[in-house]
């Protein structure tokens, strides 16, 4: 008789040979979830680096883009300010021949003071005052420089030049008439006498006698 397990014994190999070829296709199979499991990562990886380039770019573009408008803006603001200052400058320098005439006329009522002519002066007086006001208001500002003060081209005109035993070279000794300036910027100088410094003397030789 043929024995039981003889007659098994090919079965068992064949079933053998199933679970190693089954083990070996897991194993397959689980080095394919791994290659595609590292694959996949990389490509996570990938598109977060794709991502986070086009997040910090569109960044960068919105904050030049608003630096761009905050410019503009205050650039506009700054023009608005200089056109309400700035606009009003011829007007200004014409308006200021009104009150050089106001001025003259003053500067010669003081020499035909009498009772008559008070109400005059004192209207001119007023409206000389309700002008410079009106100057203020407008950041029209005086420039009056004092006796002794120091040159400046900027603010001062001179008109001649003279010696003085009293004023320093170089320094204002005599207002012809005062300036004006808009803001930051000159609106007419103020017209000046500079002294050339102290007088010399030249002294005369004495005649030969014969």
């Amino acid at each position: 008789m043929v024995n039981t397990e003889e007659k098994n014994e090919p079965l068992k190999d064949a079933l053998l040979d199933e679970a190693l070829v089954e083990e070996e296709g897991e194993q397959e199979n689980d080095i394919l979830k791994e290659l595609d499991s590292d694959n996949l990562e990389e490509d996570v990886i990938s598109d977060i680096e794709k991502i986070t380039l086009e997040r910090d770019e569109i960044k960068d573009q919105l904050i030049r883009s608003y630096a761009e408008n905050e410019n503009i803006r205050k650039r506009a603001e700054k023009e608005k300010k200089e056109a309400e200052i700035y606009g009003i400058t011829k007007m200004s320098r014409d308006i200021l021949a009104v009150y050089d005439n106001l001025q003259r006329a003053l500067d010669l009522a003081d020499d035909i003071l009498d009772e008559k002519s008070l109400p005059m002066i004192e209207g001119l007086e007023l409206t000389k005052k309700d002008l410079l006001e009106t100057f203020k208001r407008n950041k029209i500002d005086e420039i009056e420089p004092e006796l002794g003060e120091k040159f400046d081209p900027k603010l001062h005109q001179a008109m001649f030049e003279g010696p003085s035993n009293t004023v320093e070279k170089g320094t204002i000794m005599q207002v012809l008439s005062i300036g004006f300036s808009i803001s930051d910027r000159l609106l007419r100088a103020a017209h000046v006498a500079v002294s050339s410094g102290k007088i010399k003397i030249i002294d005369n030789p004495k005649p030969e006698e014969n």
